[in-house]
């Protein structure tokens, strides 16, 4: 399969059709898969009430057919034609943080595919903050599945070239409309029940929730690694570079340490770490990932570095840790996650 890349470079004013949006939405319409940025990471999307369409999604990732997506969309129509209740505390949260980073898990309408639900009754569904998202499913006029666009187990991508590298050739086509912001993907929120809970921390902070609609409880299993988690995307390895990884609490002379031991056993060493830090570590390859006086560039620029670890040599990586903190508990959970739950505590 040839995979089109379709490039769009100007983002401020997409109010008319572009062509290339045109052809991405004739695609999505006839059951085809199309990456696609949005303000977290890309997405791999596909129509949502097409079973053939959904297939294609975890065919081309390799993803588990036990793993639900979530549903975009561009309009809150669109949401009471996939979601049978919106609890009134959500419509609070829609209008303070739609377009944007949070998904809501609410009961779901008949007429979607059971793929992408994975047979539960439920559906979980946001919409994206980026103007060419929001573009590209309104002129598709369709709600759009759409996980990360990545081979399953890889680090999510925040480049069109990131897609490339993993789907080329596996799916019809990427809208490229450069990186994308926030860097790790939304938050999913279980809104099924009297008081939410959050089933996967993400661009939206639990303070920021807090603030608006009071009480919000977390899932168990993002703390307890025995639990089975409950949300799109959580259920298995994800986000790994190809070398083992290992987060290190402690400070930069033990974890130092660490990397000096390795390295007298012949191993080639990669350390992710803050800008503030990066200078400690006499290692392989030093990659710095953010300022810890701001965690939301750490977030934003998190996957570029997993992913770039992939370009060398190295036979294992070092991360340090990083606060739990608002936006923190996002970047933490991915990078145990892609460690494995791998901890070395000082």
């Amino acid at each position: 399969m040839k995979t089109n890349v379709w490039i769009v470079d100007n983002l401020e004013d997409l109010s008319s059709s572009y062509p290339q949006i045109a052809q991405a939405a004739a695609q999505l319409r006839e059951n085809e898969v199309v990456a696609f940025p949005t303000e977290t990471v890309y997405g791999l999307g596909a129509n949502a009430k097409s079973d053939e369409a959904v297939g294609k999604i975890y065919e081309a990732k390799g993803r588990p057919s036990d793993n639900p997506l979530i549903v975009h969309i561009a309009s809150i129509k669109q949401l009471h034609e996939v979601a049978a209740h919106v609890p009134v505390y959500v419509d609070k949260l829609i209008e303070a943080l739609w377009p944007g980073p949070i998904t809501f898990v609410l009961p779901k309408k008949a007429g979607l595919s059971d793929r992408v639900t994975a047979g539960l009754d439920t559906v979980a569904v946001r919409m994206p903050d980026h103007p060419l998202a929001l573009a590209l499913i309104k002129e598709a006029n369709l709600p759009v599945a759409a996980p990360s666009a990545n081979l399953s187990g890889k680090p999510s991508p925040t480049r069109a070239s990131h897609v490339f590298d993993d789907l080329n050739g596996r799916i019809a086509g990427i809208v490229d409309g450069g990186s994308t912001g926030v860097g790790v993907e939304s938050t999913v929120l279980d809104c099924t029940q009297q008081i939410p809970v959050i089933l996967r921390p993400g661009g939206v902070t639990k303070e920021q929730l807090q603030a608006l609609i009071g009480e919000v409880t977390v899932d168990q299993a993002l703390t307890d690694e025995t639990q089975a988690p409950k949300s799109p995307g959580m259920k298995y390895t994800h986000y790994a570079p190809a070398a083992q990884m290992t987060i290190v609490d402690g400070t930069p002379s033990f974890l130092q340490g660490l990397i000096s031991e390795a390295k007298s056993e012949g191993k080639k060493v990669g350390v992710l770490s803050a800008k503030e830090t990066a200078g400690n570590y006499e290692a392989d390859v030093v990659f710095s990932c953010g300022s810890r006086a701001n965690m939301h560039t750490v977030a934003s620029e998190l996957y570029d570095v997993l992913r770039a670890f992939n370009e060398t040599d190295v036979d294992c990586i070092f991360s340090e840790s990083f606060s739990s903190a608002g936006v923190g508990q996002a970047v933490m959970n991915r990078l145990m996650k892609a460690a494995g739950h791998r901890l070395i505590k000082e």
